[in-house]
């Protein structure tokens, strides 16, 4: 069995991804003869088509392809059980090698993760399920995250520790504990004095991504997926306002009625993250981005080693948004 390795110079997750090589085919009646090739260009990164490094070629084949993926020097990441990761787990190596199961599925991977997901996810899918995953479902934390989306929504901006005791009044719980809980849930992130700095999708801070709710305030969103699944979050129309971090242009995304429309019409999002452990907001959320196009996405990419992830089209991250966010607030 060949196994190639696809990687730009000195890329820490080489060494990682041999190890668990070694791992996924210890104790098994197989050989495999493995093959470096460092890519120093982005037309290399083409030609070999390696979308981030280190990729993994078995016989020819990349068992790991994410439909979307660009060639890049990007860092790639890996879903794992536990996070996303700079190489693949020990059980997703043993899979794609033609091994059976072991009785360990986490394996010994040393994860660490942006937004953890489930299974062989591409970015966008992760990032789906650990929203997903974040959402309380204690009855007290969840009636004050209610309180608190409904504020930004209502008010643009979020409830007071007064407001919010409403939420957990015939509880008998400190209206601080339950931040804190839902703070530690990556559910809402609280700031140094305890006071709200964001629950996903919005931002008390401003941030590259401003919403115009109709009939409601002016917001701003956490990402642009964040931004895209407002409308379907609160059941309106809504018009985002952002820019190409790369060259500075700006978009504007109009979602009425659930139709999309873009200026300019080429406009796609990045998603991704750091292979690091913490909090979305921190490894995540700087990283989903709308670009001007494909191409401008690609190039961030590569001038970003460190940051692994794939280009949305926009309808593609429309429906992300609203995967993710659809029916979160619900009616007082």
């Amino acid at each position: 069995m060949r196994l190639e390795i696809l990687q730009v110079p000195d890329c820490p997750n080489v060494t990682v991804l041999e190890n668990r090589i070694r791992q996924a085919i210890a104790g098994e009646p197989i050989a495999v003869d493995i093959e470096h090739h460092v890519v120093t260009d982005q037309e290399q990164a083409v030609a070999a088509d390696m979308t981030g490094s280190p990729t993994l070629l078995i016989d020819g084949r990349d068992p790991f392809a994410v439909a979307g993926s660009v060639p890049s020097l990007s860092c790639r990441l890996y879903p794992s059980a536990d996070g996303l990761d700079g190489a693949p787990s020990v059980p997703a190596l043993r899979a794609a090698l033609g091994l059976a199961a072991t009785d360990d599925p986490a394996g010994t991977s040393d994860t660490t993760s942006c937004c953890p997901p489930t299974g062989n996810e591409s970015a966008a899918e992760a990032l789906n399920s650990w929203r997903a995953d974040a959402r309380p479902a204690d009855p007290t934390s969840h009636a004050v995250h209610q309180a608190i989306l409904r504020s930004y929504a209502d008010r643009g901006r979020p409830p007071t520790i007064d407001e919010l005791s409403e939420a957990v009044a015939e509880q008998d719980v400190p209206t601080s504990a339950v931040l804190q809980e839902l703070h530690d849930a990556d559910v809402i992130r609280l700031d140094e004095n305890g006071a709200i700095a964001s629950a996903y999708p919005f931002s008390t801070a401003p941030t590259p991504h401003q919403v115009r709710i109709a009939d409601g305030p002016v917001v701003h969103a956490m990402c642009a997926v964040d931004a895209l699944g407002l409308a379907a979050m609160l059941d309106t129309d809504i018009e985002v306002t952002s820019s190409d971090p790369l060259t500075h242009a700006p978009i504007t995304v109009t979602v009425r009625d659930q139709h999309l429309s873009s200026d300019p019409a080429s406009a796609v999002v990045f998603v991704g993250g750091q292979a690091t452990q913490g909090p979305s907001a921190d490894t995540c959320c700087n990283y989903l981005n709308f670009f001007t196009d494909r191409s401008t996405a690609a190039r961030w990419a590569t001038d970003h080693p460190d940051i692994g992830g794939e280009v949305l089209d926009l309808p593609q991250a429309h429906t992300l948004g609203n995967q993710i966010f659809a029916n979160l607030i619900e009616s007082p």
